[in-house]
């Protein structure tokens, strides 16, 4: 991506993977995590999730074996142009502006059957946070 070249699947999947390995080790830590990063695909956030992407997670799961994460997937959600404005003011970042329009087309956002909340970008960075943590919150003491 620095270079100004899009991850591609195969790119991307080793990436997730490990990052899915990472949420394994701290769940099982019993150890809450924030992880950043642009699961833009339905597919890369079942890698999240599970370890394996949609189509290989039909196949029966034998006891002890990894069961689903629980992840709350924060959709953050904005026009293209307001995104593209925070992009040109960054400095020193990996992903140059000139890729986001092919985020954009690879991006399948979050459906029903997804653990997700999507928040507005428009908003303040405050309003964000407390957005999020107040879902977090909430889904916290309705498990107690």
């Amino acid at each position: 991506m620095a270079e100004g070249i899009p991850l591609n699947d195969e790119g991307r999947i080793p990436w997730l993977c490990a990052l899915h390995d990472i949420l394994r080790r701290e769940d099982s830590s019993r150890q809450d995590a924030v992880l950043a990063c642009s699961a833009l695909k339905k597919m890369y956030r079942c890698l999240l999730v599970s370890g394996t992407s949609a189509t290989e997670s039909n196949q029966p799961e034998q006891p002890g074996e990894n069961t689903a994460l629980k992840i709350l997937f924060v959709h953050l959600d904005g026009p293209i142009d307001v995104i593209a404005r925070r992009l040109e003011k960054r400095r020193g970042h990996f992903m140059p502006p000139e890729l986001l329009k092919s985020q954009f087309d690879t991006l399948e956002p979050p459906s029903a059957s997804e653990n997700f909340i999507t928040v507005s970008i428009e908003k303040s960075l405050p309003e964000i946070v407390l957005e999020i943590e107040h879902t977090i919150f909430q889904g916290e003491a309705l498990l107690e």
